[in-house]
Parts: C-alpha cells; sequence; structure tokens
C-alpha cells in the first residue's frame, strides 16, 4: 500500500481498533436540507466531540462546515448523486473527482452503487473508474453499495448483502458499506467474503436508543469494522452523546448496556 493511502486510512479508522465512526451528511442533494444538517458547522463539531473519525460530504459542504477549531475529524468526499425528485433516483450520477476531494484536504471519497437498478452498468463503471484514479494518488476509496432494483425481493438477504459488499471489493474499492443484515451469524457471512473492511449502514430513524446500540454492537461481533451511520445520529436529541456511546461499543469493546448507561447520564 502507498504510504499515502496508509496515512489517510488512519485518519478514518483508529490506529488501535481498526475501527471506524462514520458520519454521512450527504443528504441534502437527496432529500433538501434536513433537521440536523442546516448548521454544518454545528453538526460537524457535535459529532466530532462525541469522538466520530470521519464526517462524509458532498465537495460544496467543506466550506459551510469546516470549523478551523475544536476536535480534528476525517473528511470523506461523496462522489456520486441522485435525488428523490427523480422518476430514478436509485440511478447515481457521478458528480465529483478525486482530485476534487484532494483539492479539498480530503482523506477519502465514496461512491454508491445500487445493484440491481437499469442503470447499474454505468454506476459500476463509475466505481471502477473512480478506484484505478485513487489508486494514482493514494486516495482510499469507500463503496457503498446495495441491491435496489426489480429483481430484488430482499436487500438484507445475507447472500445478496455478500455479493454487494463482494462487488466492492472486487472492483478495488479500500471499504465498502453495505446494510445490516438483522443478526451476528448472517452478517458474519457477509464479513467473510471480504479481505477489506466492512462498515454497515444506520438506514432508516429508528425507534429507540437499544436498537441502535445493539445493531452496532452485533456487527462488531460478527467482524464488521465499524459504522456509516447519518441520520441516526445528526438527528438524535443529543448528537454528541450517542456517538460517545457507540464510540464505547466500536472502539472500547462496551455492551450495550454499558452504552445505554452513557445516555442515561
Amino acid at each position: 500500500m502507498l504510504l499515502g493511502k496508509a496515512v489517510r486510512l488512519e485518519r478514518i479508522f483508529n490506529r488501535n481498533t481498526h475501527r471506524a465512526i462514520i458520519v454521512p451528511m450527504d443528504h441534502g442533494v437527496t432529500v433538501g436540507p434536513i433537521s440536523g444538517l442546516i448548521d454544518m458547522r454545528d453538526a460537524v463539531n457535535q459529532v466530532a466531540e462525541g469522538g466520530a473519525n470521519a464526517v462524509l460530504m458532498h465537495k460544496g459542504l467543506p466550506r459551510c462546515s469546516h470549523r478551523g477549531r475544536g476536535r480534528d475529524v476525517g473528511l470523506i468526499i461523496h462522489l456520486s448523486a441522485s435525488t428523490s425528485l427523480s422518476p430514478y433516483p436509485n440511478a447515481k450520477a457521478l458528480v465529483g473527482t478525486v482530485e476534487d476531494a484532494i483539492k479539498l484536504g480530503a482523506d477519502a471519497v465514496s461512491l454508491h452503487v445500487n445493484l440491481g437498478d437499469e442503470t447499474e452498468r454505468d454506476m459500476l463503471g463509475h466505481l471502477g473508474e473512480a478506484t484505478s484514479r485513487a489508486a494514482e494518488w493514494g486516495m482510499p476509496v469507500l463503496a457503498m453499495v446495495y441491491a435496489r432494483g426489480p429483481k430484488v425481493k430482499d436487500e438484507y438477504d445475507a447472500e445478496v448483502v455478500a455479493h454487494c459488499a463482494r462487488v466492492g471489493t472486487e472492483l478495488g474499492a479500500d471499504v465498502v458499506k453495505v446494510p445490516y443484515t438483522g443478526d451476528i451469524e448472517s452478517f458474519s457471512r457477509v464479513t467473510d467474503a471480504c479481505c477489506i473492511p466492512v462498515v454497515i449502514a444506520g438506514g432508516a430513524k429508528m425507534d429507540n436508543d437499544r436498537d441502535l446500540l445493539q445493531m452496532a454492537h452485533d456487527s462488531i461481533q460478527a467482524g464488521g469494522s465499524g459504522l456509516s451511520i447519518g441520520r441516526n445520529i445528526f438527528q438524535h436529541a443529543q448528537p454528541a452523546r450517542i456517538v460517545q456511546a457507540l464510540h464505547g461499543i466500536v472502539h472500547l469493546d462496551w455492551e450495550v448496556d454499558q452504552a445505554l448507561e452513557l445516555l442515561k447520564d
């Protein structure tokens, strides 16, 4: 591995645990300015102070979120996008380059691929091109790979999710983000099929903290390398505190009840 890539990955993954808490904040392109992502400097500051390892956003947001103070946090620039207003919301277009991310001081780039969509071939092409370009610069690539299309019966099925993770691995990504399959045994089949770190998506906003913490805990037990969770962090009543609780689980091997106690204080 190039030294530059190794250094950048160490800004995202804890050097001791080799795990990460990533907070995606790219939702504005998809659904507009939602709660939790209005004041971007405050949003980034809260998750950074809580102990997040990195935030993820589109190339136009660092100018709105750079704080110039406080705890440091890694930066991942997202290179693909679509909007909920489109008749084809699962078709992701390429909207940035590896060079854009380098100019912004980013530590990694990310792309989104929806397997099974009618435009799958375009998204796979974008991922392949990005990983090749990123390799020239020593820039890590996070691939968000989901199964969403007319032939997909259950996007959380372990075999389907393992296929998603393997696509990211085989096309040159350094980290792959996939949905959690619901239990330790099935998610272990996903992580076993990859030689790169696998992080889980947060999904829809959850009703209670225990469910979120349990999912995080079980994914780690299954061999996962961390979390890439957005709404369940930045829309939480106490974003910094929920990140602290997740930090305990991901980096300190806390049990769920121990993490819940932190939220009661």
